[in-house]
């Protein structure tokens, strides 16, 4: 499995059909890597970190979940997420200004 079908299997498995856009072509000098649709799935979990950009709703603790029981994996973890503590709610009611100063 290479790495265009690895993504394409968690965009199916989360339920989020965005498209993939190739921003730049290259080509990989021979001696100092692969192409990543050749390199083997195997090969980049087992030396790599891999970043999945999570859909809106799960929590990234979900997403990890997800990826160790589709890869039979020991151990996945998360580093966080950027979006807001409330995401998708009001932010008015994440924190109110005190107004009596």
């Amino acid at each position: 499995m290479g790495f265009s079908s690895f993504v394409e299997k968690i965009d199916r498995f989360c339920d989020y059909p965005q498209p993939w856009e190739t921003r730049k072509d290259y080509v990989p000098l021979g001696e100092f890597g692969v192409e990543p649709d050749k390199r083997p799935i195997s090969e980049m979990i087992s030396s790599s970190i891999i970043n999945v950009d999570k859909p809106p709703g799960p929590t990234s603790h979900e997403v990890a979940f997800w990826v160790k029981t589709m890869f039979g994996l020991p151990r996945v973890g998360h580093g966080g997420t950027l979006e807001p503590l409330w995401a998708g709610q009001s932010q008015g009611y994440g924190c109110t200004p005190n107004r009596s100063r």
